[in-house]
């Protein structure tokens, strides 16, 4: 390759709207990027109204592109051909990454795909009528790729076998956990008066779903009733009922603040891809009750109760177990140094070889 910077052209709608588990994937991702000097990174957003607040959104070093046609139109016209190529609106790159499971289609540059999870194989109606071609547009992505990212060997491994493309041409890119969650703080007061929270709770976080697994949480929750109420975090209206409550989406700092005060962080699971809570969790020394499958297994470390999926009398007994865990100052340095070693920069290094993987091809 030449001394020049290496161009990436990233995908960057996941930046747009409200944050969830690829918004902060991406973010993090583009912020270490724009940061680096071997990379010269530009970020597009595939959405005919809303690319032009990509500017406002992107870190410092980093340049917005806009694509004059809709998302939904553009998955369609990739699904037949290669026309129109990402290059058309963004200009030529010698990489270009889609994060969020579609990768581009392009003209000359080197393609590097996103696979965060196959929740999308298993339960194909459980999708949103806007992505029913999305099994489809990821089986043509993975194999025109010529590298395929995944944030753990779990799903690696399946992406291999269920999606018949070669293990070796899959890298590895574990997520990271931002230094801040390290210092993370129980609410105060009036942030506790502000969400409704209660002394003490069970917390989710992640958008409701059916592979969330939350009607077998409640079931678990209810069977014990001197558990501390549950609080779910996540897109979505606020309510209360009974002893639980949703507090819709929260900012990052509020969010950093609600997980530190939780008796336990809870995660159950059908289907994951990583598991972000989990050690954001264990980086604020919160004990985490998650299901046992495989990619929370390999992220977790040991450091967390693991529980078969839809056990509602072992979910129960678990949290019980969280929540009367008794502090031992050992246990709080090992979880924290388990979380410490998921960094956004072992990320950005282990992607950025997986650009020049797919450019020197």
């Amino acid at each position: 390759m030449p001394d020049r910077p290496l161009r990436v052209l990233l995908d960057g709608t996941p930046l747009l709207g409200d944050r969830t588990g690829i918004g902060r994937y991406t973010a993090s991702l583009a912020e270490e990027l724009a940061s680096r000097s071997d990379v010269d990174t530009r970020i597009v957003a595939f959405t005919l109204r809303g690319w032009r607040r990509l500017r406002h959104v992107l870190p410092h070093g980093a340049r917005a592109r806009g694509t004059p046609v809709a998302a939904r139109l553009l998955r369609k016209a990739w699904l037949r051909s290669s026309f129109p190529p990402v290059e058309l609106f963004a200009g030529l790159t010698d990489v270009v990454h889609g994060t969020n499971f579609v990768l581009p289609r392009a003209l000359r540059a080197a393609g590097v795909l996103t696979i965060h999870d196959l929740a999308f194989l298993d339960a194909p109606e459980e999708l949103p009528p806007s992505d029913r071609e999305l099994p489809e547009l990821v089986r043509q992505g993975a194999a025109q790729a010529r590298v395929i990212c995944t944030p753990t060997a779990a799903v690696a491994d399946a992406v291999a076998e269920r999606l018949s493309v070669p293990r070796e041409k899959v890298e590895v890119t574990p997520l990271g956990v931002d230094a801040a969650w390290f210092t993370g703080r129980p609410p105060s007061d009036e942030m506790r008066a502000r969400l409704r929270l209660p002394s003490e709770y069970l917390l989710f976080v992640g958008a409701a779903g059916p592979r969330k697994g939350l009607d077998w949480l409640l079931k678990a929750h209810a069977a014990d009733p001197s558990l501390p109420p549950v609080v779910l975090a996540g897109p979505g209206p606020a309510w209360v009922s009974g002893r639980a409550q949703h507090t819709g989406y929260l900012s990052e700092v509020d969010l950093r603040n609600v997980v530190a005060g939780a008796s336990a962080l809870v995660l159950p699971s059908r289907d994951e891809g990583f598991g972000l809570p989990v050690l954001e969790a264990l980086a604020c020394d919160v004990p985490v009750v998650c299901t046992d499958i495989p990619a929370l297994r390999e992220i977790s470390g040991g450091y967390t109760r693991l529980v078969p999926y839809h056990d509602v009398e072992a979910l129960t007994e678990a949290l019980g177990q969280a929540v009367t865990e008794p502090r031992v100052a050992s246990m709080s340095v090992e979880r924290r140094a388990h979380a410490a070693g998921f960094t956004w920069r072992r990320c950005a290094d282990a992607t950025v070889a997986a650009y020049r993987r797919a450019a020197a091809k």
